[in-house]
């Protein structure tokens, strides 16, 4: 059995190592063991019991030697070992799940853009543009034939007829409607103006209200915009 760091100066007397029955390099639980057992052995001597204790402290006093010296067991650099071993151990004893299937990726929503862009302009063809023309020639008429009162809904009636074409014509509600608003407004505006450089009456001796010059140039701008606006 090893001896301990003290056996040199001892003599013949057994060092603490000799003394617990453990060698140079048990670790801690090592030598708590052998002190206990060899307790249990010596009874209640109590020369024998104060051996041991002073064999254990001397024991003790070694490790925190060797600990301020920077020193390692050998009994430390196992536990070490022995730790660093566990994690790949278990990981090891572990079953392995089975992976999980991927899932498809799902398509990206494509969401209507609701910005308000400038229009571009070219002239309808075939039905789009006949239609326009026909329904705005019949507004007009009607404006010019009916009363004057009636006049704010000859104009309600072109600019829900301008707001139905130009959908039709680009799909975007909210344009058409933003469209036909705006075109109404500069066409009412026009109409003012008119009103105060032009007498209201027609040739043909057609007289007319001041409702109906106001909205002559509505009526034209709805339906140009109904046949330019794409």
């Amino acid at each position: 059995m090893n001896q301990g760091p003290d056996s040199s100066s001892t003599g013949s007397q057994p060092s603490p190592y000799e003394r617990l029955g453990i060698e140079t390099g048990a670790s801690f639980e090592a030598v708590q063991a052998a002190k206990q057992a060899r307790l249990e052995e010596v009874g209640e001597n109590p020369q024998a019991r104060a051996q041991l204790e002073a064999a254990y402290d001397a024991v003790l006093m070694d490790r925190l030697k060797e600990r301020q010296q920077g020193k390692v067991s050998t009994a430390a650099l196992n536990a070490s070992a022995r730790e660093a071993k566990a994690p790949a151990a278990a990981a090891a004893a572990r079953p392995s799940l089975p992976s999980l299937p991927k899932l498809p990726a799902l398509p990206k929503a494509s969401l209507p853009s609701s910005s308000f862009s400038l229009p571009s302009l070219e002239l309808a063809e075939g039905q789009q543009r006949w239609l326009p023309l026909g329904g705005f020639a019949a507004l007009t008429l009607l404006l010019l034939f009916t009363p004057a009162s009636s006049a704010e809904l000859v104009l309600a009636l072109a600019t829900l007829f301008s707001v139905v074409l130009l959908q039709r014509r680009n799909r975007r509600f909210l344009q058409a409607v933003g469209f036909s608003v705006l075109l109404l407004s500069l066409g009412l505006g026009l109409g003012a103006l008119l009103l105060q450089v032009l007498d209201p009456s027609l040739p043909l001796g057609l007289p007319l209200d001041a409702h109906q010059v106001q909205s002559l140039p509505a009526l034209l701008l709805l339906l140009l915009g109904a046949l330019l606006i794409a």
